[in-house]
């Protein structure tokens, strides 16, 4: 990270995020440490910075934007909002009610799809999000997230044949700190 506004979001990012307790991870395991993102997504400035800086990561070929139901929403529906590409989300399971559809929002089916994600650990999650995307015929052209968390994800995509790109790592976030 070489220049002084990317360093400073970085670290505006670490302030709103970076939270110190005991905290028990998705994993199971305990730490003492938690990124939140929920933290950093609620400032509409700081939110609004990162989604422009993350508009250069989106691929020139990109019809619809897409992310998880409610942690991939924000990003998403901003990102959408600068663009003006439309706008998907992805159920962690479709309801059994109303149109019990897994992605709703934009049609995605045939269209090259981006997925947009706050911050990623191992990859887990948003695999889950790029393979409904692609049971309902999206093509998706890359993942992008604000924060690569640097427990495996880019490889564990690209294993699948997803491309990946991140605005940092949480390395450069504790840097610029």
């Amino acid at each position: 990270m070489n220049d002084a506004p990317a360093r400073a979001l970085a670290a505006r990012i670490y302030q709103h995020a970076h939270l110190t307790g005991d905290f028990v991870l998705s994993n199971g395991e305990r730490s003492r440490e938690y990124f939140e993102c929920y933290a950093w997504q609620s400032d509409p400035a700081l939110l609004r910075e990162v989604a422009e800086r993350m508009t250069a990561l989106l691929p020139a070929d990109t019809e619809v934007i897409s992310g998880p139901d409610l942690g991939g929403v924000p990003l998403t529906v901003l990102l959408s909002q600068i663009t003006g590409l439309p706008a998907a989300f992805v159920r962690k399971q479709p309801r059994d009610y109303g149109t019990r559809r897994l992605v709703e929002g934009a049609e995605v089916s045939g269209r090259r799809v981006a997925v947009v994600e706050p911050a990623i650990k191992t990859g887990r999650f948003v695999m889950g999000t790029c393979e409904g995307l692609s049971g309902a015929g999206a093509e998706v052209n890359r993942v992008i997230c604000a924060v690569d968390r640097q427990h495996g994800a880019p490889e564990r995509l690209a294993a699948k044949g997803w491309e990946f790109a991140s605005l940092f790592t949480l390395r450069e976030l504790a840097e610029a700190r």
